[in-house]
């Protein structure tokens, strides 16, 4: 087999709510070859991948999968579970996965993943081993799993990130990942809050520079008098034996600037031990700090905003002998506890075996080798670091209230808002003052000791922080997504503008490109994950309104979490054929995620005069908002009944029914976008404006004025039946690219007064040849005259094949070929169009690209006011003879 492509699917996407890969595969001739027909094949990849045997499958049954191998399964399945099981031999918890055939060879497969890069490499390696297995040739497996147990270590989230990051979720705020680092964003816009491990964005950049240097942040506490170890810096030699003499022994060395215990060299007893343990430190460190050594426990309290969080005495890391084994092999067996990793990936680290362990098992006249009798306990390190090895018990309950007024002082002198301070004293319960001293303040505190205890109870610390980064108070933006076939720009702005009435600052997504308030970031067609991205990442916005595109749905899912608002405007035949979409029910199936994925407590915006929109019903588990052109709509009428929000035309009135009554919004001819009522598919837009903007408790008059005043120009609604004057000529640029939108724009034309109609058309080159075909029929049936023109961007087909497919479609209906005419550059077609116009005639340019028509345009206008200026000299001068 081979990869086609992969795809990332980061958010919700159609394949499921976890995050997924796509991964297509071409079996190469081997999709009907069952895996009990290649020899030894069954056999030896459950010898290699021995975690296949905890796959159940789709059959439900112990052994499950292995069952199906044995009796024979394809290929495609196989490649599934093997990239799912190596994930799991890795700890990584994921189980959803499927196989589905595209045409023959070619297959995708489906799989859950949390780490894009390691899953990524573990698709590559499961694709070699699958095709090893076929051509019975071996392959590096286990070396190229420790390659990925490397990459793993770099992406994998620490639990104190995780902490926090599942306590926002768990609270209802969505998290954003800033690409491949350890960087997360909590919420969107203005809510938006930022960590790094236990780092938050408030945390101070000083107080954490001072929290680094062990010196400065003694001295600090000391004037503050709170009790510290008595030290000093040593430069030399010379230093050293005068300080150790004033300070008597026993001495701690230590780096000035350090963490997570590296380099600290404890209890150290003699001046000989002394001079040794200097220069062993200076080799590694400048700046080293000579100090006394405080006998005692060692304790961590969590202070997180002037508050003690949580506290934990903190262990070195230690085995009990059995008499039978050697101290090796308790370390072995010490490190094989499931709860240690090699870094900070798990609640506790491994024992790495180095200088200081070896030193500890030295002084206690024993070597690795040495069989440790029967209960006999020895530590492995001085320190007693998580980070190295050590394990925690909680005493949160336990630290008095003395000791915790301390430590809100120790943080507030440091000035972090998140800190961890290391406490050497005999009692945590009794006064720090009378026994005990600070030994350290550290910044980005790792909190997995208080998370998982290895004894006690575990404290919901990523809460406190998470609370803490939003004063108590955690809230998100609200956060609109609008979906449909047609109409979903406009409705996209329209809400947006009306928001902004409020005095709202709104990031925008559309068609048109990225917006901030009325600042245009990007322009494009910005309906995609990363578009919507730059919305939801941006500390300015207030509000996020995203046009939610098809394409951008079938290629990379949501961007978002969840939203407060999902509108459907409607679901009609569009780019059927594409990225395997073929019909009207797999596009309505595509669309109804947008209203699918809302809060709870949020609102599905549902067009209740559109089939294939109300199909998407049962898929929808949030409160529904109706809207219908017909009063007695069944929906709406339920709406009534059921004491629902809804919104429905009744006469020539833009109504909103809420919380039992029925409120006049405005005038269907008031509405700027329908243009006196005319353009009937802007009064369902309007209507899917307010019906989103009333669940959102927006008030109503606020609604009615910016229903009025939001009309089809450049400024507000660009390119949607924007109108311009030419002598007399009426010349409208209008986006519609799909039959829909052809049919009800031309059914609105011929509702206007006109002499002729004359159209420019064409739609984009990856519609099918008999959407072509019926465009060029429903543009014969509507126009006197047809100019066909072709996009630039021709979308894969040859030049001037899919003119030729809607000049068939229009000749088809008006049977005369001299009733149209193939131009193939949009600008071109447009003059020619305005050279045959006359006063009286409309002239609808159905666009690719907006911005060159409008400068023609422009240039014709400005040409034509010379020419007046020019005349009515020329009259004045007649007129002077």
């Amino acid at each position: 087999m081979k990869i086609i492509s992969k795809r990332v699917f980061e958010g919700k996407n159609i394949y499921s709510h976890k995050k997924c890969l796509r991964v297509d595969l071409d079996l190469e001739g081997y999709c009907e070859t069952p895996s009990k027909d290649i020899p030894n094949f069954n056999f030896n990849l459950t010898r290699i991948l021995p975690e296949l045997y905890k796959h159940r499958c789709g059959i439900d049954e112990e052994h499950g999968f292995v069952k199906r191998l044995n009796e024979g399964t394809y290929l495609a399945h196989i490649c599934e579970h093997c990239i799912i099981a190596i994930q799991n031999m890795l700890d990584i918890e994921v189980a959803y996965g499927k196989a589905r055939e595209v045409k023959g060879d070619h297959y995708y497969i489906i799989v859950q993943y949390e780490y894009e890069q390691t899953a990524l490499r573990i698709v590559d390696l499961v694709v070699d081993l699958i095709n090893s297995l076929i051509s019975q040739k071996s392959i590096n497996f286990d070396e190229r799993i420790l390659i990925i147990k490397d990459m793993l270590k770099y992406e994998i989230d620490g639990p104190s990130t995780r902490a926090i990051i599942d306590a926002a979720k768990e609270m209802g705020l969505p998290v954003i990942k800033y690409s491949n680092s350890g960087i997360y964003q909590i919420g969107y816009g203005k809510a938006a809050r930022v960590i790094e491990a236990t780092i938050g964005n408030n945390t101070s950049c000083v107080a954490a520079d001072i929290s680094c240097d062990k010196l400065l942040t003694k001295k600090l506490l000391k004037y503050q008098c709170i009790p510290v170890a008595d030290g000093y810096k040593v430069n030399n030699i010379i230093e050293l034996i005068k300080y150790s003499k004033e300070l008597g022994y026993p001495l701690v060395l230590k780096p000035q600037y350090g963490n997570k215990g590296k380099g600290v060299i404890l209890n150290i007893k003699s001046e000989k031990q002394l001079i040794e343990a200097f220069n062993k430190i200076k080799k590694n460190y400048k700046d080293v700090i000579l100090e006394e050594f405080i006998k005692g426990k060692d304790y961590r309290v969590l202070v997180v905003k002037d508050k003690v969080i949580a506290v934990a005495l903190r262990i070195p890391p230690y085995i009990i002998g059995n008499g039978e084994d050697t101290i090796l092999n308790l370390i072995k067996k010490l490190n094989a506890d499931n709860n240690r990793g090699d870094d900070h990936e798990k609640p506790l680290t491994k024992v790495k075996i180095d200088e200081e362990v070896m030193a500890c098992i030295s002084r206690e006249d024993l070597s690795l080798e040495s069989v440790l009798e029967k209960d006999r306990k020895i530590y492995l390190r001085e320190n007693a670091n998580i980070s190295t090895g050590g394990v925690a018990i909680d005493c949160t309950d336990t630290i008095s209230q003395e000791n915790k007024e301390l430590c809100v002082r120790v943080a507030k002198t440091i000035g972090l808002d998140i800190c961890g301070i290391d406490l050497c004293t005999g009692d945590i319960m009794e006064p720090l003052e009378s026994q005990g001293v600070v030994m350290e303040v550290n910044t980005a505190p790792g909190i997995r000791m208080h998370c998982y205890p290895y004894e006690g109870n575990a404290r919901n610390v990523g809460k406190e922080i998470v609370n803490m980064l939003y004063n108590n108070n955690p809230i998100n933006i609200p956060l609109v997504s609008v979906t449909g076939t047609n109409g979903k720009t406009t409705t996209t702005r329209m809400i947006s503008y009306i928001y902004s009435l409020i005095g709202y600052k709104v990031g925008m997504t559309s068609t048109d490109g990225i917006f901030l308030g009325e600042k245009c970031l990007h322009s494009g067609d910005d309906t995609g994950v990363q578009s919507a991205k730059t919305v939801l990442m941006n500390k300015d916005v207030d509000i996020a309104v995203l046009e939610t595109a098809r394409g951008g749905i079938v290629k990379k899912g949501l961007a978002y979490d969840l939203a407060d608002v999902g509108v459907i405007t409607n679901i009609t035949e569009d780019h059927l054929g594409l990225d395997g979409i073929n019909t009207l029910e797999e596009l309505a199936f595509v669309k109804s995620i947008v209203a699918e994925e809302v809060k709870e407590n949020g609102y599905a915006v549902i067009n209740a005069d559109d089939p294939w929109s109300l199909k998407v019903l049962p898929r929808i588990k949030s409160k529904i908002v109706f809207f219908s052109c017909d009063k007695e709509n069944p929906y709406i009428k339920n709406a009534f009944l059921k004491d629902n929000m809804a919104v429905y035309i009744d006469e020539d009135r833009l109504m909103a029914f809420n919380n039992g009554r029925h409120y006049n919004i405005c005038s269907v001819s008031d509405i700027g976008i329908s243009m006196n009522g005319i353009l009937k598919y802007n009064i369902a837009n309007a209507m899917a404006a307010t019906a989103a903007l009333i669940s959102q408790g927006v008030d109503y008059c606020i609604i009615a004025k910016g229903l009025k005043e939001f009309k089809n120009n450049e400024k507000l609604n660009k390119g949607r039946f924007n109108e311009y004057d030419i002598n007399g000529v009426k010349v409208i640029l209008d986006y519609g690219h799909n039959l829909e939108g052809y049919r009800v724009v031309l059914e609105s034309l011929k509702t206007m007064e006109y002499n002729k109609l004359i159209g420019v058309i064409g739609i984009p080159g990856d519609r099918s040849d008999d959407v072509a075909e019926r465009i060029g029929e429903i543009a014969g049936e509507n126009l006197d005259y047809v100019f066909i023109k072709e996009d630039k961007d021709r979308r894969g087909r040859e030049k001037g094949d899919i003119c030729n497919r809607i000049s068939k479609g229009v000749i088809k209906k008006v049977k005369d070929n001299k009733k149209s005419k193939i131009v193939l550059d949009e600008v071109e077609a447009l003059k020619e169009a305005l050279d045959m116009a006359l006063s009286g005639d409309i002239v609808i340019v159905f666009y690719e690209k907006f911005k060159p028509l409008v400068d023609y345009i422009n240039n014709v206008k400005e040409r034509e006011l010379v020419e007046k200026e020019l005349n009515s000299i020329e009259e004045g001068l007649i007129n002077l003879n």
